[in-house]
């Protein structure tokens, strides 16, 4: 298996030289690496979108060496982590504040990992503030490499590896009650449902629906694309993740309906609304 492949997520936006910079570290230690950028334009510090952006984008990587930093705790006493995931030799490198677990469980979970803080790959001297560049970077080169995790730090017992705890939608008769998870640039509205989820609670035919929201309810239509509804009107869908979804063709759900992530709305048929 070729492991010389690093994708790479981050919060570093491109404004500044620190992807660059992080992409030159990976290519010193392995020139042959190629280097995959998900995206660097994950909120500021927001570990959990980072998270779960990276369990989406993961599955349509090539097998090989994924490296995350969304770090606001850098250097105030977090670990640095590299993990093996049980299934298609995946390995993750990042800060251990729960960025990589949810990707990590795609894939069967860590069957092992270890502490990289005092990597032998780590650059010197280590910034205080720019792990991704001394400390993630390069380990995450040496594994594309061929390094072995033992060879890049400590082990560390990978069931004490650091979860996001998430919301739960549930299901009842004709209605999907559900917790937005995130939105895209869009103003799409992922959900905490499965698409699975979604159809046992709203059949997967046309239908109308009501979607309550910020103690506010709104007309919606069951469908399986943005363009099955008038412009300006909301859908209710299964997304390119196969996740529950919420969109307003041509619009925004999220300027429409003014909920947050985390916040909880209800999807039920208008014959259980009424």
């Amino acid at each position: 298996m070729a492991r010389a492949l690093v994708s790479f997520l981050s919060d570093y936006g491109h404004e500044d030289e620190f992807v660059g910079v992080c992409h030159g570290v990976i290519a010193r230690r392995c020139p042959d690496a190629r280097i995959i950028d998900i995206t660097h334009e994950i909120p500021r510090g927001d570990i959990r979108r980072g998270a779960l952006v990276l369990a989406d984008a993961l599955p349509y990587m090539p097998a090989g060496v994924h490296l995350a930093v969304v770090d606001p705790g850098v250097g105030a006493g977090r670990a640095a982590v590299a993990l093996r995931a049980a299934e298609r030799e995946r390995f993750l490198v990042g800060p251990d504040n729960g960025l990589l677990m949810i990707a990590a469980e795609r894939f069967g979970g860590a069957l092992e990992a270890v502490e990289i803080s005092e990597s032998p790959e780590r650059l010197r001297p280590v910034s205080g503030t720019f792990h991704g560049r001394d400390i993630f970077a390069p380990v995450a080169a040496a594994l594309a490499a061929g390094a072995s995790l033992a060879k890049v730090g400590a082990p560390i017992d990978a069931t004490e590896l650091r979860r996001l705890e998430l919301p739960a939608a549930s299901v009842e008769d004709g209605a999907l009650t559900a917790h937005v998870l995130r939105a895209d640039r869009f103003g799409n509205l992922t959900l905490d449902a499965s698409g699975g989820e979604l159809r046992s609670a709203l059949g997967s035919v046309q239908r109308e629906l009501v979607v309550e929201a910020a103690g506010k309810a709104f007309a919606a239509r069951r469908a399986g694309t943005f363009s099955d509804v008038p412009a300006g009107e909301l859908v209710v869908y299964e997304d390119g993740n196969r996740m529950a979804a919420i969109a307003v063709n041509l619009g925004s759900a999220a300027e429409l309906l003014g909920i947050a992530p985390d916040e909880q709305l209800r999807v039920l048929t208008a014959k259980a609304a009424a």
